[in-house]
C-alpha cells in the first residue's frame, strides 16, 4: 500500500469523481483509475460504487476514509515542520450550502488562493442538514453553515455575520405598493420556499405558525435561483436572504417587502471538528474566511444592520 495510493482514494472519496480527482492531484484519469483499482485489490473490498454516473463510498470505503484520514493529517503536520509556512502545499477541502457557495464564499476563495497558489482546494457543496456530519466523518476540514444558532460539544463553532432574510416580490406585484402589511394581507398568496427539511423552510413554517397561520400555499423548490427566478416571473412571493437578491433588486427586479419573520436570526457560521489539528493551511484558510466577512460586517454596520461580533 502506497502513500500516493492512500491520498489518491482521499481525493476521490471528497471529489466522487475519477476526473476531477486527476484534476486536483495533476495526474492523467487512468492513473487515479488504476491506483484505486490496485488499492481495492489489495484490501480486497470495493471501496466505490457506481450507481448510474454517481460515483459513491461504499460502506468498507467510508471506514477506510475515516482511518487513513488522521495518517494522512499526521503526515501533513508532520510535513509543516520543514516547510515554509508563506509556501504552503497540499490539500484542503471545504464544504458549504449552496447560498454560501455562491454568495460568501468566492470572494474567500479568491484571497486564500491569491497567497497560497500552491494548496488544492476542493470545495464540496452539501445539503446544510448534511454538513456537520461531513466534519464528523473527515471528509471536510471547514465547514459554513447559514443556519441558527448551533450547539455541538464536538465542534467549533465561529458565528461570523447575522444574515437578513425578507420577503421579495416583482415590482407589480399589489403588495409591493403598500407601505405597511400585516398577515392577513398574505392571503391567497403563494410562497416560493425551498422543501420541507431546509433550514430555511423550518424558520419560515415556524415564522407563521407562531402567529396562528398554517393554511399556507407553497411552491417549493430545491435552490434559491430557481425561487429568484419564479418570483421575477410574478407567480408568488420568495423567502430568501439578501444576500441572493442584492443584484435582482439592485436592477428592480425583485423588491423587499416591508415585512419580516419576528425573532429570526440566522447566522453564516464557520465550524471545523475540535479535535481535529489545525494545520497552517487550515488555519489560514479560518483567517482568510475572518478577513473577507469582517469587510461585509462592517459594511452591513454602515447600514444598522445588526452584526455578530
Amino acid at each position: 500500500m502506497e502513500l500516493r495510493q492512500l491520498n489518491t482514494f482521499r481525493t476521490v472519496a471528497f471529489t466522487l469523481n475519477f476526473s476531477r480527482a486527476a484534476e486536483v492531484l495533476n495526474y492523467v484519469p487512468s492513473n487515479v483509475t488504476m491506483q484505486i483499482k490496485a488499492l481495492e485489490e489489495e484490501l480486497g473490498v470495493r471501496l466505490f460504487d457506481r450507481l448510474g454516473k454517481q460515483l459513491v463510498l461504499t460502506s468498507a470505503g467510508k471506514r477506510f476514509l475515516i482511518k487513513i484520514q488522521s495518517v494522512l493529517e499526521k503526515l501533513d503536520e508532520a510535513r509543516s515542520v520543514v516547510h515554509d509556512n508563506k509556501h504552503l502545499s497540499g490539500t484542503l477541502t471545504i464544504s458549504a450550502n449552496e447560498v454560501l457557495c455562491a454568495y460568501r464564499l468566492p470572494v474567500v476563495f479568491r484571497l486564500f488562493r491569491s497567497r497560497h497558489p500552491g494548496v488544492r482546494l476542493i470545495f464540496r457543496s452539501v445539503p446544510n442538514q448534511q454538513l456537520k456530519q461531513t466534519l464528523f466523518d473527515g471528509t471536510a476540514d471547514v465547514v459554513f453553515m447559514l443556519d441558527e444558532t448551533i450547539r455541538s460539544t464536538g465542534l467549533t463553532l465561529e458565528p461570523l455575520v447575522e444574515e437578513t432574510f425578507r420577503f421579495f416580490a416583482a415590482p407589480d406585484h399589489p403588495l409591493v405598493k403598500r407601505t405597511s402589511l400585516k398577515l392577513e394581507d398574505f392571503h391567497g398568496e403563494v410562497f416560493l420556499t425551498n422543501e420541507k427539511g431546509c433550514t430555511y423552510r423550518t424558520m419560515f413554517d415556524r415564522g407563521f405558525e407562531q402567529e396562528g397561520i398554517d393554511s399556507i400555499t407553497y411552491l417549493e423548490f430545491q435552490n434559491a435561483e430557481a425561487i429568484k427566478q419564479c418570483a421575477i416571473a410574478g407567480i408568488g412571493i420568495a423567502f430568501l436572504p439578501e444576500i441572493t437578491t442584492k443584484a435582482e433588486v439592485e436592477r428592480g427586479e425583485l423588491v423587499a417587502l416591508p415585512w419580516q419573520i419576528p425573532d429570526l436570526h440566522v447566522y453564516t457560521q464557520m465550524l471545523w471538528h475540535k479535535d481535529k489539528w489545525l494545520s497552517p493551511i487550515i488555519e489560514s484558510f479560518i483567517e482568510a474566511a475572518r478577513e473577507v466577512i469582517a469587510i461585509e460586517a462592517e459594511g452591513r454596520q454602515e447600514t444598522n444592520c445588526f452584526v455578530l461580533e
